[in-house]
């Protein structure tokens, strides 16, 4: 899959998307990220990005001129034969399949307004796009001439509050997204059953325990430790909520 990011601070990403699980994906070609500093398609001397908004009022708003010609510039971009190659055969490589030529980009708008992730919502957008543009909005917000015309596909939150941009929000969903991807965790299990997945009823996970079978006092559940599957099986469903 390959994820583009347009965002004002780029060098917010370089820390959590290059370690652990997501940097073994990119290692391995399963995970294309790239990211856009909108300040590049900025105008001006300054490279303005933002205006004050008509009718009045504080803050100021994220101009759709500079916008759409930074989603434009990283679809031509994207939408080149290198890189429908490359993604195809890393398709293949994680999956045996041939698969499909998605040459269209599915583009979000990460913003308070937006419909709040879920997790069928990462599954669904996981399983039917191989190509994501993420928008990270500052200020007021981005224009809404933007979405108007059709440039933003969707706008997703990631809950009900407001943060100072839409970067974390972008790294939340990178990662939720990336451990859909064929061959990202180590087996094909570990995303199948946990909380909020289909197999437990998007339900919150049952606990875990780990040696030693005591610890300050406390005990590991018998049932866990008698080795009888059946029960233990009845006994972590319970153990949903």
């Amino acid at each position: 899959m390959r994820i583009d990011v347009i965002t004002l601070f780029p060098g917010m990403f370089e820390g959590p998307l290059t370690e652990s699980i997501l940097q073994r994906a990119r290692d391995a070609d399963l995970l294309d990220l790239h990211f856009h500093d909108l300040r590049e398609f900025g105008l001006g001397e300054y490279r303005q990005v933002d205006d004050k908004p008509y009718g009045g009022g504080v803050g100021m708003v994220m101009r759709a001129d500079v916008v759409v010609s930074a989603i434009e510039s990283v679809m031509k971009e994207g939408q080149s034969g290198s890189f429908l190659a490359r993604s195809l055969a890393c398709l293949k490589r994680a999956t045996g399949k041939r698969g499909s030529d998605k040459s269209s980009p599915y583009r979000i708008y990460l913003s308070a307004r937006g419909e709040v992730l879920t997790q069928p919502k990462v599954e669904k957008i996981a399983s039917e796009h191989d190509w994501l543009i993420l928008l990270c909005g500052h200020y007021e917000g981005v224009d809404q001439r933007v979405m108007e015309g059709g440039w933003i596909d969707e706008e997703i939150s990631i809950g009900e509050y407001v943060l100072t941009g839409g970067e974390l929000p972008a790294m939340v969903l990178i990662d939720a997204v990336a451990r859909h991807i064929p061959g990202v965790l180590g087996k094909d299990e570990s995303a199948a059953e946990e909380s909020f997945s289909p197999s437990i009823g998007r339900k919150k996970e049952y606990p875990h325990y780990t040696r030693p079978e005591e610890s300050r006092g406390l005990k590991v559940p018998n049932v866990l430790v008698s080795g009888h599957h059946a029960e233990i099986e009845k006994w972590r469903r319970k153990q949903l909520y």
